[in-house]
């Protein structure tokens, strides 16, 4: 099964997710578009997270439909995660490879020939401003360096969709501005984005909508740009 055009390329119905007798996600309905740039926006607590976790396939949700692509979660986990680049909290790398041979690593995942993938991670590399550290060991970058690694990795196999878990973290001005070009980039090659953060002050240039979480709930789902917005994401926030 291909991606299909037709659809929305990420549909979420009556997402819930439980941790014991704690409600993380109650109840969430949305879908991004093929090609959309969505800013997922809350407090910490809120349920970002979490969301990016079921949608990954690295949870599976307590109630509700996920499907990505066409296909659904988690039933089809196995599918949709070749389709999804992820930055998560951690940046799931190997300490003890150094950047290319972990590019390298999760290359072969992927599937990709050997030297397609030694010509997208020095392109990568040098887009997230590493060149000079391509062989050096991850356990000796420092943490935004480690971000920007994982964003390489994310990137590395072309996925249709972005899933970003506060990719600012660690990053200084200029590396966050080069991740803004980047993003900028791979939405113009056509993917759908759906990037977390907390900082409503930072907020990624190319995004064009924003969707408020609110102690598991969708608390807004509208344009970035509106003049309530900081208004709706204190009130969300409180």
């Amino acid at each position: 099964m291909t991606l299909t055009s037709e659809r929305a390329i990420i549909e979420v119905e009556q997402l819930s997710k439980v941790y014991g007798a704690l409600p993380a996600l109650q109840g969430l309905d949305f879908s991004l578009a093929r090609g959309e740039f969505v800013a997922l926006l809350g407090a910490n607590g809120s349920g970002k997270s979490t969301l990016l976790r079921l949608l990954s396939g690295l949870s599976k949700p307590s109630a509700g439909t996920v499907r990505i692509g066409g296909w659904e979660l988690p039933r089809e986990a196995m599918a949709i995660r070749a389709q999804i680049g992820l930055v998560a909290h951690r940046p799931l790398l190997y300490e003890n490879l150094t950047a290319r041979e972990n590019l390298a690593f999760f290359g072969r995942m992927y599937g990709l020939q050997a030297a397609d993938c030694e010509a997208r991670a020095k392109t990568l590399l040098r887009q997230v401003g590493l060149p000079r550290r391509a062989d050096a060991l991850v356990r000796t970058f420092s943490r935004g360096m480690k971000q920007r690694l994982s964003i390489a990795r994310a990137l590395l196999h072309g996925p249709a969709v972005l899933l970003l878990d506060e990719p600012y973290s660690g990053l200084d001005k200029s590396a966050a501005d080069s991740l803004d070009d980047l993003l900028a980039a791979a939405q113009q090659d056509g993917r759908t984005i759906l990037l977390s953060t907390h900082q409503l002050e930072r907020l990624p240039p190319a995004a064009g909508r924003a969707l408020i979480l609110s102690r598991g709930r969708v608390a807004y789902d509208g344009a970035l740009e509106a003049s309530e917005l900081a208004a709706i994401y204190q009130s969300a926030s409180a």
